[in-house]
């Protein structure tokens, strides 16, 4: 560093990579290279505003630039390298220390609070609703139900909080019932991790329960005999269930599949279909915007639009309709498929792993707290 001037600065609004490096004098030929030559590492059309940068540049009185570091997060960092004939980019990684740590609470009113109250961040919220999204339903949680977690949480230069790893295991007292969850890998050629519970059964089935993970109540539900005020109380069949939550709630996919429709017609307002296999395909309405096009592969999960009030609605709601067989049902009625069970040959590994896990998440402590049990440093390369 000794052999540069360093200059720290931050992205503003309506600059690029070409403004910032004209005004620390590298002319428009050079800058086209380097695009050019850093494009499968680096796209410098991406930089955003807000995020900082600094500039190694040479000391002598024309300071011309000869390095640029660009920090995508508080972790990464491109180091773009131009001073030679050989033009570079690479990824610098912070050191992490990840720490795991175990939380505890209780219910009072609903997840969000609680763990609101433990000084959590909502990503590590919405990361327990999507592990449980298949076993409860966190509008029915009861006042004293109680969870146990596990989880990672990554530290920077042993001070910054550098977000959250995984969720190791979790439970939920649930009504005097338990739900475990833990996070195994059972099959090592998809190399994908899944929550299982302590029986080995897979937590997550082949379709959510619900198009929005919680917040919302079912304010309809699938009826060939319902009468809707909208059209003068007469006897329409209502093919749908309906979510009814605040405008902008993220509404997602309860399974993957390819999206076949994505439009703005009639009664439906904005809405998205989705075909799933050869027997079902999901059906969204009335959102306030689609975030997904026809043709596109989404995952069960991915956000697919937001709850709004387009078409004929009373209020602010997902109609979530279910087709199977290409025939609407009512999809809480439906015995839906499951996901690929636990190999026979993998659930006496599977049960010798989680023997600990389970005992560490049987201990529950009389005062409810966050406390750190363990502390590890994890190579960055």
């Amino acid at each position: 560093m000794e052999d540069y001037k360093v200059i720290l600065d931050t992205i503003k609004s309506g600059e690029s990579f070409g403004v910032i490096m004209d005004r620390h004098h590298v002319g428009y030929p050079k800058i086209n290279k380097i695009a050019a030559a850093i494009k499968e590492v680096f796209d410098v059309r991406r930089v955003r505003s807000g995020k900082p940068y600094m500039i190694l540049s040479s000391k002598d009185s024309l300071e011309r630039a000869k390095v640029f570091i660009y920090k995508n997060n508080k972790i990464r960092a491109t180091v773009v390298d131009f001073q030679d004939s050989i033009i570079k980019a690479f990824p610098y990684f912070q050191p992490i220390k990840t720490i795991e740590k175990i939380v505890e609470g209780k219910i009072y009113s609903n997840l969000s609070n609680a763990m609101d109250s433990l000084h959590l961040l909502p990503n590590l919220t919405w990361e327990i609703a999507d592990i449980y999204a298949w076993t409860l339903d966190f509008g029915k949680l009861q006042k004293g139900d109680s969870f146990k977690f596990v989880f990672e949480e990554k530290i920077i230069s042993d001070s910054i909080f550098g977000g959250y790893g995984e969720v190791k295991s979790a439970v939920f007292k649930h009504v005097d019932q338990d739900f475990y969850a833990f996070r195994f890998l059972a099959d090592s050629i998809m190399n994908i991790h899944e929550y299982y519970d302590e029986n080995a059964k897979m937590l997550r089935s082949q379709f959510l329960k619900a198009p929005i993970k919680f917040q919302y109540r079912i304010s309809s539900r699938y009826n060939l005999r319902r009468r809707i005020a909208y059209y003068g109380n007469r006897i329409k069949p209502h093919k749908g269930t309906d979510f009814a939550a605040r405008v902008g709630t993220p509404i997602i996919a309860t399974a993957s599949g390819t999206v076949v429709e994505s439009a703005r017609k009639g009664g439906n307002g904005n809405y998205v279909k989705i075909k799933h296999n050869s027997t079902y395909a999901t059906q969204y309405l009335h959102m306030k915007k689609r975030k997904v096009k026809k043709g596109q592969y989404v995952k069960q999960g991915d956000i697919i639009g937001t709850v709004g009030m387009t078409g004929n609605t009373g209020g602010p709601h997902v109609c979530y309709r279910f087709w199977k067989h290409g025939r609407q049902v009512d999809p809480l009625r439906e015995k839906l498929p499951a996901a690929k069970p636990m190999k026979e040959d993998i659930k006496p590994v599977f049960l010798d792993f989680t023997k600990s896990l389970k005992l560490q998440l049987d201990q529950f402590h009389p005062k409810l707290k966050t406390h750190t049990i363990t502390a590890k440093v994890i190579a960055q390369n």
